[in-house]
């Protein structure tokens, strides 16, 4: 990438030891590697988008930004189903950018071996690695990997266990219904910055909240649609919970899909239909209605979930919403459905040299 760096954005991040700063703020991005339409109008490959993600990685941390983060599905739309190994490529690329998941699905996962491949990633990016955990918001993992649905809340509250119990990287006696019990030594790799700093992904149920709380995670909201302001009492539920568990104040954070160009309407002439043909076809699974226009202007404007827009325009509501929910983290979903890689590309750019020095300037006291 040519894109030089726009200063030196280090004040801006969060190492494994400042972990929990609540004076800190970043702005990430994520993406499930969606396959996009190529320069003829075809859909790309699985192998094209993997590599695209690369690329658009490697953006990221020319421009600045502070997280790049790959969420793990499997399903024929997205291509990442392998984040670390996909992270492990952009860890060799970059220099700076923290590398992470958004999420890893860990109750169809061994928590062991979570721990192992990003405790290998922190190794090999000098401690850039974090996880975010999460049940995840598709379920096509536990058929495959042989897991009940019906086990679906135990499976994560169980594994979660287990994974803090790793974490703490001393010796671990473990014991659950859903695997072998454990007593072994700590873990190898361990980290050699300190603790891997860990989020748990959540849609906004309080009893999700709470887990992550008392674990002593940091909290990660993934916000879709509907009005950010209305996950104020979660943030509030989840700091006191930490209060009352005996935790240090963890950072939180929200995800949230976004598309930048260098006006309010071209950005969202060029989302609008890639927007309309995803929402379409995942609500056709669930039951949803296509959305229409008007939803999505109202979802695009000021009190909306979506980050779309001019720089101007997102990075005053970026900076709404971290005031608003006392946010230390915002994660702009860049890709949404087909969008085509040369379009996210000039986003991502825009994003790392024109919205995030605004927002850092606007949250810097």
């Amino acid at each position: 990438m040519s894109i030089p760096h726009p200063g030196d954005a280090t004040s801006f991040y969060f190492t494994a030891m400042a972990h929990s700063d609540p004076a800190r703020f970043e702005l990430g991005l994520d993406t499930f590697g969606d396959r996009t339409l190529g320069p003829d109008g075809a859909l790309g490959t699985h192998g094209q988008a993997l590599r695209d993600v690369v690329e658009q990685a490697e953006l990221a941390d020319d421009v600045g930004l502070d997280f790049i983060g790959l969420g793990e599905h499997h399903r024929q739309d997205f291509a990442i189903s392998a984040p670390e190994v996909v992270l492990g490529a952009i860890a060799a690329r970059t220099r700076r950018i923290r590398l992470g998941t958004a999420v890893t699905v860990l109750s169809t996962d061994d928590p062991v071996r979570v721990f192992q491949r990003f405790s290998t990633l922190a190794a090999l990016s000098d401690g850039r690695a974090e996880v975010i955990l999460g049940r995840g918001s598709f379920v096509e993992s536990y058929p495959l990997f042989g897991f009940d649905l019906n086990d679906y809340e135990m499976l994560f509250e169980e594994k979660l266990a287990l994974f803090a119990a790793v974490r703490r990287q001393e010796p671990v006696r473990w014991k659950g219904r859903h695997r072998a019990a454990l007593d072994t030594g700590p873990v190898v790799p361990p980290v050699e910055q300190g603790l891997l700093p860990t989020w748990v992904g959540v849609g906004g149920t309080p009893q999700s909240v709470v887990r992550a709380a008392r674990h002593g995670f940091a909290l990660m909201i993934a916000i879709i649609g509907g009005e950010p302001a209305r996950f104020g009492p979660h943030v509030d539920l989840f700091l006191r919970t930490l209060e009352d568990s005996g935790h240090e104040r963890q950072p939180v954070g929200v995800h949230g899909p976004a598309h930048v160009a260098a006006t309010d309407a071209q950005a969202k002439e060029e989302l609008w239909p890639h927007f309309l043909e995803q929402r379409t076809r995942i609500g056709a699974e669930r039951g949803w209605a296509p959305p229409t226009r008007a939803q999505f202007e109202r979802e695009a404007g000021p009190d909306g979930a979506l980050f779309v827009g001019s720089p101007e325009t997102v990075a005053a509501k970026v900076v709404a919403v971290a005031r608003t929910l006392r946010l230390q983290r915002v994660d702009l979903k860049y890709a949404n459905g087909t969008m085509p890689h040369a379009q996210l590309l000039r986003s991502i750019e825009l994003i790392g040299t024109q919205v995030a020095p605004r927002v850092r300037e606007a949250l810097a006291g």
